[in-house]
């Protein structure tokens, strides 16, 4: 399932018409028919392209079917994110189909290679092709029919695409169960809650549209109208509300699986509780599954929310009664820290009910007398939760980190009394305030921190705000602020602190300067929802297998009178992981003492690039020789997709190396000698895939020539192109660039760069730290035959005084003279891709004696350093760390030995937010903000004085 970004947009017309319309679906062409051959008994998927004539519209789709062509199948729609198109959705499709299902994909209006103008899922746009897709699917063969010109048929779809499945089961009575996510049930409330402009959201969704010239013309004035007044009106209301699921909820009244992201200030919880009351108050089926992701990035559970949203079709399109679709409540609730990859793991806890939002409520007293704060003059400068574009900060949160910024003098705040138990939030907090202001219009941003005892930064959960206008405010008003749904788990100690600030980074606020002046009216009530009960960790698999595959091996080795014989099973807990090392040492011959290899442990995913590194003697290549089983580790394992190694292991059919240089016939061409080598083998030809092999190395027409022609780049390509003969699923690559000029190392990088883009792992070692800088996506550094730290290369090297800032368009020279000019910083030159901002050496961020207190938000003294790295906990250490990151847009918790502690991570972080803010004023398009630094400053600090 696609879980990128929505679409957004026309007046209503009854259902009948858009049903009505449905027989003008032409096809113009059949751009071509493909097979995709799935593994092992799994059938093959066809897929079909077709572009259709919708009045004047050409929308581009794709269908997917499996098995005999006469077998009739449900159907299923699946709906892409906004900015996306149909291909973003292929993948899910194919294992759909797979499963028994045909499948259609398209790109919505304006996306992809479909025409027409943006219409934020318009019913006489976007929600009429739907029905007229579905007529198509009633005509073909392979689609089962309810009755004719009725296709059994379910719509899937995330964000934008959640909201079209929605919009289609409220449209057109033939859609049978629907599998919505991260969307909204009113858009008006999404981007204007409380008559407060979202304008960064809105900003976002323009942009990424294309611009407002992609959109229908009514849809660009509201924004232009909109975002130039900084609020909302009646009109943009009505506009929104109709294009919005909750404009039809009495008519949606089929199955509804709601996945909602934790981590979303664009679509957050409460548009999922809204549509499951609508839905549920229709009669029909309703559970809701809370993921950890959302817009603003963390674990999407790409995985499990598919499954879950098979199993729910498998239950109410093939009507499948005995299939278990979940409870009718699920939320993802962090449970620590993986040690090895220094990312949240998650838990599920469920209840056999909804519980709402404001289920177990708890009265929580809050201290505080009556509060006067500034709005100041233009909302600026604002204070800062959700980053839009710069997902991470609500994941950094869920592991108590904490990344907000609010401005002296800008908020009120009210505490609570330590917390005397643990308390699980889970809903939306509520508190009455009395608010007055100088001006008659006054907007306030409710939030909810977690203080913790130690006086550390204030931790807003999911970094999500509650922002409520008051009109009226002048002669004072009594206010009901409803806060954000979280789920977050408040310790014994803690405290919390309920903050109402005058500005956020993300909405627009009054421009004219005010006081408020606000007063508690109530306690701070906080739903626990206690029938949600959290899931055992499930015991270890080898809890259960490990018992009797000792009895097994004993047995084995009784009868045969010899030991060591049996083989060790493999571990189908790791059969998708293409390295584990466990606790692997190697000494020296004749030595009892000394080590090449001492206590290693690390894990390598799918997909990764990872660079092993370290000096001369760290123990690199006996690593990479034991991985290859040509010696044998003294203790510990090594384990290939599950297998143990061991010289002449199966599994290493799946494994391709260069280590110590190939030796090639001279007088043959480059193919003689790959077709020689693969006839060592002995496996058939056919299993070479010597031509894809060929074509990731890139050799051309040199292929035909005697290697002795060959230059050194060349042989090095040809090297590496019979370590992938067979498309091993592990490719391990000891010096690849050694002896390459410059564009050689650059072709080299692009081989191993395409090589992992299919699915597949590479392993490289290597002394260019700055070629693996750009090839690498995660690292392990060893030392002296140790681990001294592994992750992504991003985290590794961590914070310098150089910050990289991502545009998401050039910036004329005046604009980048004005950053290098703001204070803290010495310099802004342009680099690929944006700006490298230097801090002046001297400007490093301090805490002011009340932040190091803990007794208000941190915010950083005038010219503060700008940083953005978050430092571990103090005693975490990097022993068993993995290098698997499965989020390439979330920030992860680096876990770094004690002596690599930053000691300021909270002032730095909120820093960058300061810097944030200062580009946001002079109007940068920025599209991302992270720290800078060479791998060869991280390298070196790693080892020390080893290198």
């Amino acid at each position: 399932m696609d879980l990128r970004m929505p679409r957004l947009r026309g007046p209503l017309r009854r259902p009948r018409r858009l049903l009505a319309a449905g027989a003008a679906v032409v096809v113009l062409a059949g751009a071509g028919t493909w097979t995709a051959v799935a593994s092992d008994d799994a059938p093959a998927v066809h897929r079909t392209d077709r572009v259709m004539a919708v009045d004047g519209v050409r929308i581009d789709t794709s269908f997917f079917t499996s098995g005999p062509s006469g077998a009739r199948r449900p159907a299923v729609l699946l709906a892409h994110g906004f900015g996306g198109n149909k291909d973003d959705v292929r993948q899910q499709a194919q294992d759909l189909a797979g499963d028994g299902y045909a499948v259609l994909t398209w790109s919505a209006r304006g996306f992809g290679r479909s025409t027409g103008k943006i219409g934020l899922n318009d019913p006489n746009g976007e929600v009429a092709d739907v029905s007229r897709l579905i007529d198509w699917l009633a005509k073909q063969p392979q689609v089962q029919l309810d009755k004719p010109g009725d296709p059994r048929v379910g719509v899937a779809g995330a964000s934008y695409g959640g909201a079209i499945s929605l919009l289609a089961a409220g449209y057109d009575h033939r859609v049978d169960a629907i599998a919505p996510a991260i969307t909204y049930w009113n858009l008006a409330d999404a981007l204007f809650p409380n008559g407060v402009f979202k304008k960064l959201w809105a900003g976002i969704f323009v942009n990424s549209g294309g611009g407002c010239d992609a959109f229908q013309p009514e849809l660009c004035r509201m924004y232009q109208r909109v975002a130039e007044s900084g609020r909302p009106d009646a009109q943009a209301r009505e506009l929104l509300t109709a294009r919005s699921p909750s404009a039809v909820a009495d008519r949606i009244k089929v199955p509804t699986l709601l996945l909602q992201g934790q981590t979303d200030s664009l679509f957050p919880l409460g548009q999922a509780d809204a549509a499951a009351k609508a839905v549920r108050a229709n009669g029909a089926p309703v559970d809701v599954d809370w993921i950890a992701g959302g817009h603003d990035g963390g674990d999407m559970e790409t995985s499990r929310v598919q499954t879950r949203v098979r199993t729910w079709f498998d239950r109410y399109l093939k009507d499948e009664k005995a299939t278990d679709t979940g409870p009718a409540f699920r939320v993802s609730r962090a449970g620590g820290v993986d040690s090895t990859t220094g990312s949240a793991l998650l838990r599920g806890a469920s209840d056999d009910t909804y519980p709402g939002l404001e289920s177990g409520q708890r009265f929580v007293p809050l201290r505080g007398t009556r509060q006067d704060f500034d709005n100041p003059a233009g909302a600026t400068p604002p204070a800062v939760s959700a980053l839009p574009g710069l997902g991470g900060l609500a994941q950094l949160s869920s592991l108590g980190v904490g990344v907000s910024l609010d401005f002296p003098g800008q908020y009120a705040q009210f505490e609570s009394a330590p917390m005397s138990g643990h308390v699980r939030i889970t809903g939306s907090p509520t508190v009455t305030v009395h608010v007055k202001s100088t001006s008659d219009d006054a907007v306030l941003f409710g939030k909810v921190y977690d203080v913790s005892p130690g006086g550390g930064t204030p931790v807003l959960p999911s970094q999500l705000v509650a922002p409520v206008r008051v009109e009226g405010a002048k002669a004072g008003r009594d206010v009901t602020i409803t806060l954000p749904a979280v789920d977050h788990e408040v310790e014994q100690g803690h405290r919390l602190r309920l903050v109402l600030a005058s500005t956020d980074l993300g909405y627009a606020s009054p421009a004219t300067p005010a006081t408020y002046t606000v007063s508690l009216k109530g306690d701070l009530k906080v739903p626990t929802a206690p029938g949600v009960t959290t899931a055992a960790a499930p015991l270890p698999s080898w809890v259960w297998w490990l018992p009797l595959a000792g009895a097994v091996i004993a047995l084995a080795l009784l009868l045969s009178g010899r030991r060591r014989t049996a083989a060790v099973p493999p571990d189908p807990a790791l059969a998708e992981v293409p390295l584990q090392i466990t606790d692997l040492s190697k000494r020296y011959a004749r030595s009892t003492d000394r080590y090449a290899v001492r206590d290693l442990s690390f894990r390598v995913a799918k997909g990764q690039v990872l660079g092993l590194l370290g000096p001369n003697g760290a123990g690199k290549t006996t690593t990479l020789r034991m991985l290859m089983g040509l010696i044998k580790p003294d203790d510990g394992e090594i384990r290939v997709f599950g297998h143990a190694i061991r010289p002449g292991a199966p599994v290493l059919s799946r494994v391709g190396a260069f280590v110590e240089g190939a030796g090639f016939l001279p007088h043959l061409s480059g193919r003689e000698n790959l077709e020689l080598y693969w006839q060592a083998t002995g496996r058939p030809p056919e299993d070479a895939h010597l031509e894809e092999a060929l074509e990731i190395a890139g050799l051309g027409d040199a292929l035909a020539r005697a290697v002795r022609t060959y230059s050194q780049g060349m042989r090095q390509r040809l090297a590496i192109a019979q370590a992938m003969l067979g498309l091993p699923d592990l490719l391990i690559l000891d010096e690849p660039t050694n002896g390459l000029d410059p564009p050689q190392i650059r072709e080299m990088r692009e081989v191993l760069i395409r090589y992992a883009a299919a699915g597949r792992t590479v392993i490289v070692s290597s002394h260019l730290l700055a070629e693996v800088e750009q090839s690498c996506t995660h690292l392990v550094v060893m030392d002296r035959g140790r681990l001294v730290q592994a992750g992504r290369v991003a985290d590794i090297i961590g914070s310098g005084d150089t910050l990289l800032v991502g545009l998401a368009t050039d910036i004329p020279d005046p604009l980048v003279d004005k950053v290098a000019a703001l204070p803290g910083v010495e310099s802004a030159v342009r680099t690929d891709g944006g700006l490298l901002v230097r801090l002046a050496p001297d400007e490093r961020p301090h805490l002011t004696e009340a932040e190091e207190a803990g007794n208000g938000p941190a915010t950083p003294r005038r010219g503060a350093g700008l940083h953005t790295s978050a430092a571990p906990p103090r005693g975490a250490t990097s022993h068993d760390h993995t290098a698997a990151d499965e989020q390439p847009h979330g920030a992860a918790l680096l876990l770094r030995p004690p002596a690599e502690v930053d000691p300021a991570p909270a002032a730095r972080t909120v820093s960058a937010a300061h810097l944030l803010v200062e580009l946001v004023r002079l109007e940068v398009p920025v599209a991302s903000l992270g720290p800078h630094r060479r791998l060869e400053d991280a390298f070196l600090t790693l080892i020390g004085g080893s290198a």
